[in-house]
């Protein structure tokens, strides 16, 4: 029986993935701050560098109505590309729709890259998974900073640091366990909150190039308020909201820019205003070197997409149910009888004992085994087995020890102060910061003006206070990524 079963696991293994019934994704989610600005240069030979910073800004009006400016600051570990955002807010909406939403979520990589359009029953894509690992490598090694970033939650401007994700994936690319991404939870919270996420025609975004992307997704925010953009400044668009080099001559940022508005265009996202006939006269010049623009929503600017009722193909855990040998009339019965986290569980277990490949392991078979535990699971008679609980512990051991890893490069004093903050000082930084405004604003000074200058001697008084509490922070010489990603504030 043993080596039958054996045989069975082994064959199941090499067979190809049998052709599915299914839907891509129609659109995505993205979330609105982020789209404010580039997240990399588009200069792949910019981007792509060990342990690269970008810096860049954008323009904000706040609750007094004045306008003023975000800094942010991106580092990552192995670079990023402009190509990896597809696959942030691809897997960000794939989280976002399951059921049971959460800040974890599994998945095969086959899913997601089929879910996101990017292979299917006749492109199956070797390259395309390759694609996908290095741009979850990158996604992971990131770390954002912003010093004016909107909370959609509280309603408030906020200094804020986080990374994108983390994730756990099998070494064997012959594996069909489900791949484990756990949102940083600062930026899930972000991006789901109502008036946080901004969501898009997938199909569309795909057909643009990652400039033109860019672009779509910025006009995509303006054009909730109106029909017609604001003036919009050349440089200001070209270099921080789409990423060309900042050092181009005004005359090549046009003409990079008309092209990116040229595939709008085509694509009936946009509009030329009514007096300008093609792209390339649609810049007014303002004064020496200096251009703005605008564009008028389009006929096909508001397409979301036709969605399609939701078929069990269209799970996540679909496939790694199949792996288990189940049939789809079984899996749809399993899915509307247990919860996704139950599934998923068992769902591991039983695939992480199939390739563990342990003679006589299932005194019956895979779907038995996998269906006697779930049903005694949903009963809270069965607990997930002590062998599989060691195999979790030394996944997630080595998962804590990338993210010491992560914490050893992007930690920073800043990182620190900011928790400090947050926690041991929370009270008493507020109750300084009362008082200072208090004092400022007898002097008949402007109630903004009084805030800002308060918050800055508050922080400075804490900083010097948090250095001389928490000395292991002091300067040791070494220069970190971390440290390069400071913010003044």
């Amino acid at each position: 029986m043993a080596i039958v079963v054996s045989f069975v696991i082994e064959m199941r293994r090499r067979l190809p993935i049998r052709p599915q019934r299914h839907h891509s994704l129609t659109t995505a989610s993205a979330q609105l701050s982020l789209v404010e600005h580039a997240l990399c240069p588009l200069d792949s030979a910019e981007s792509l560098r060990p342990n690269f910073t970008f810096e860049t800004s954008y323009f904000f009006t706040d609750r007094s109505r004045n306008r003023k400016q975000a800094t942010v600051r991106i580092g990552g570990l192995d670079g990023l590309s402009a190509h990896d955002e597809l696959y942030l807010w691809g897997l960000l909406a794939l989280a976002l729709s399951q059921p049971e939403p959460c800040a974890e979520f599994m998945a095969t990589p086959y899913f997601c890259l089929r879910r996101l359009g990017l292979v299917d029953e006749t492109k199956k894509g070797g390259r395309e998974f390759e694609l996908f690992r290095a741009a979850l490598k990158r996604l992971a090694g990131i770390r954002y900073q912003s010093d004016f970033f909107y909370d959609p939650i509280r309603g408030e401007h906020r200094a804020v640091s986080f990374g994108f994700l983390s994730y756990s994936l099998p070494l064997g690319d012959d594996s069909n366990r489900a791949w484990r991404f756990a949102w940083d939870s600062i930026f899930f919270e972000l991006a789901r909150a109502t008036g946080g996420a901004l969501r898009f025609d997938l199909s569309r975004y795909l057909q643009l190039s990652p400039a033109a992307r860019r672009l779509y997704l910025f006009l995509k925010k303006l054009f909730w308020r109106a029909d017609q953009t604001p003036p919009l400044d050349l440089r200001h668009v070209a270099v921080n909201v789409l990423g060309f080099c900042p050092t181009l001559e005004t005359t090549r940022l046009r003409q990079k820019l008309t092209h990116c508005v040229e595939q709008l265009v085509s694509a009936d996202i946009v509009r030329l205003p009514q007096d300008v006939a093609d792209p390339s006269r649609l810049f007014q010049k303002q004064s020496k070197g200096r251009y703005v623009f605008r564009l008028v929503r389009g006929p096909q600017f508001d397409s979301q997409g036709n969605e399609h009722r939701a078929e069990p193909a269209d799970s996540p855990l679909y496939e790694p149910l199949t792996s288990i040998g189940l049939d789809d009339r079984t899996i749809a019965r399993v899915m509307s009888h247990y919860s996704p986290r139950q599934i998923e569980q068992w769902a591991d277990i039983t695939l992480a004992a199939m390739e563990r490949n342990r003679a006589g392991f299932f005194k019956r078979s895979p779907q038995a085994y996998f269906i006697d535990n779930l049903k005694a699971a949903k009963d809270s008679r069965r607990t997930p087995p002590d062998w599989w609980r060691e195999l979790r512990k030394q996944e997630l051991a080595k998962e804590r020890e990338q993210e010491r890893q992560k914490a050893h490069v992007f930690r920073s004093e800043d990182d620190a102060f900011e928790e400090y903050l947050h926690d041991e000082a929370r009270e008493a930084f507020d109750r300084v910061m009362r008082q200072l405004i208090d004092d400022l604003q007898k002097t008949g000074r402007a109630a903004t003006d009084c805030e800002e200058q308060a918050r800055q001697f508050t922080r400075m008084h804490f900083l010097n206070r948090f250095r001389q509490e928490h000395p292991e922070w002091g300067n040791d010489g070494l220069t970190r990524l971390g440290n390069s990603l400071n913010i003044p504030h």
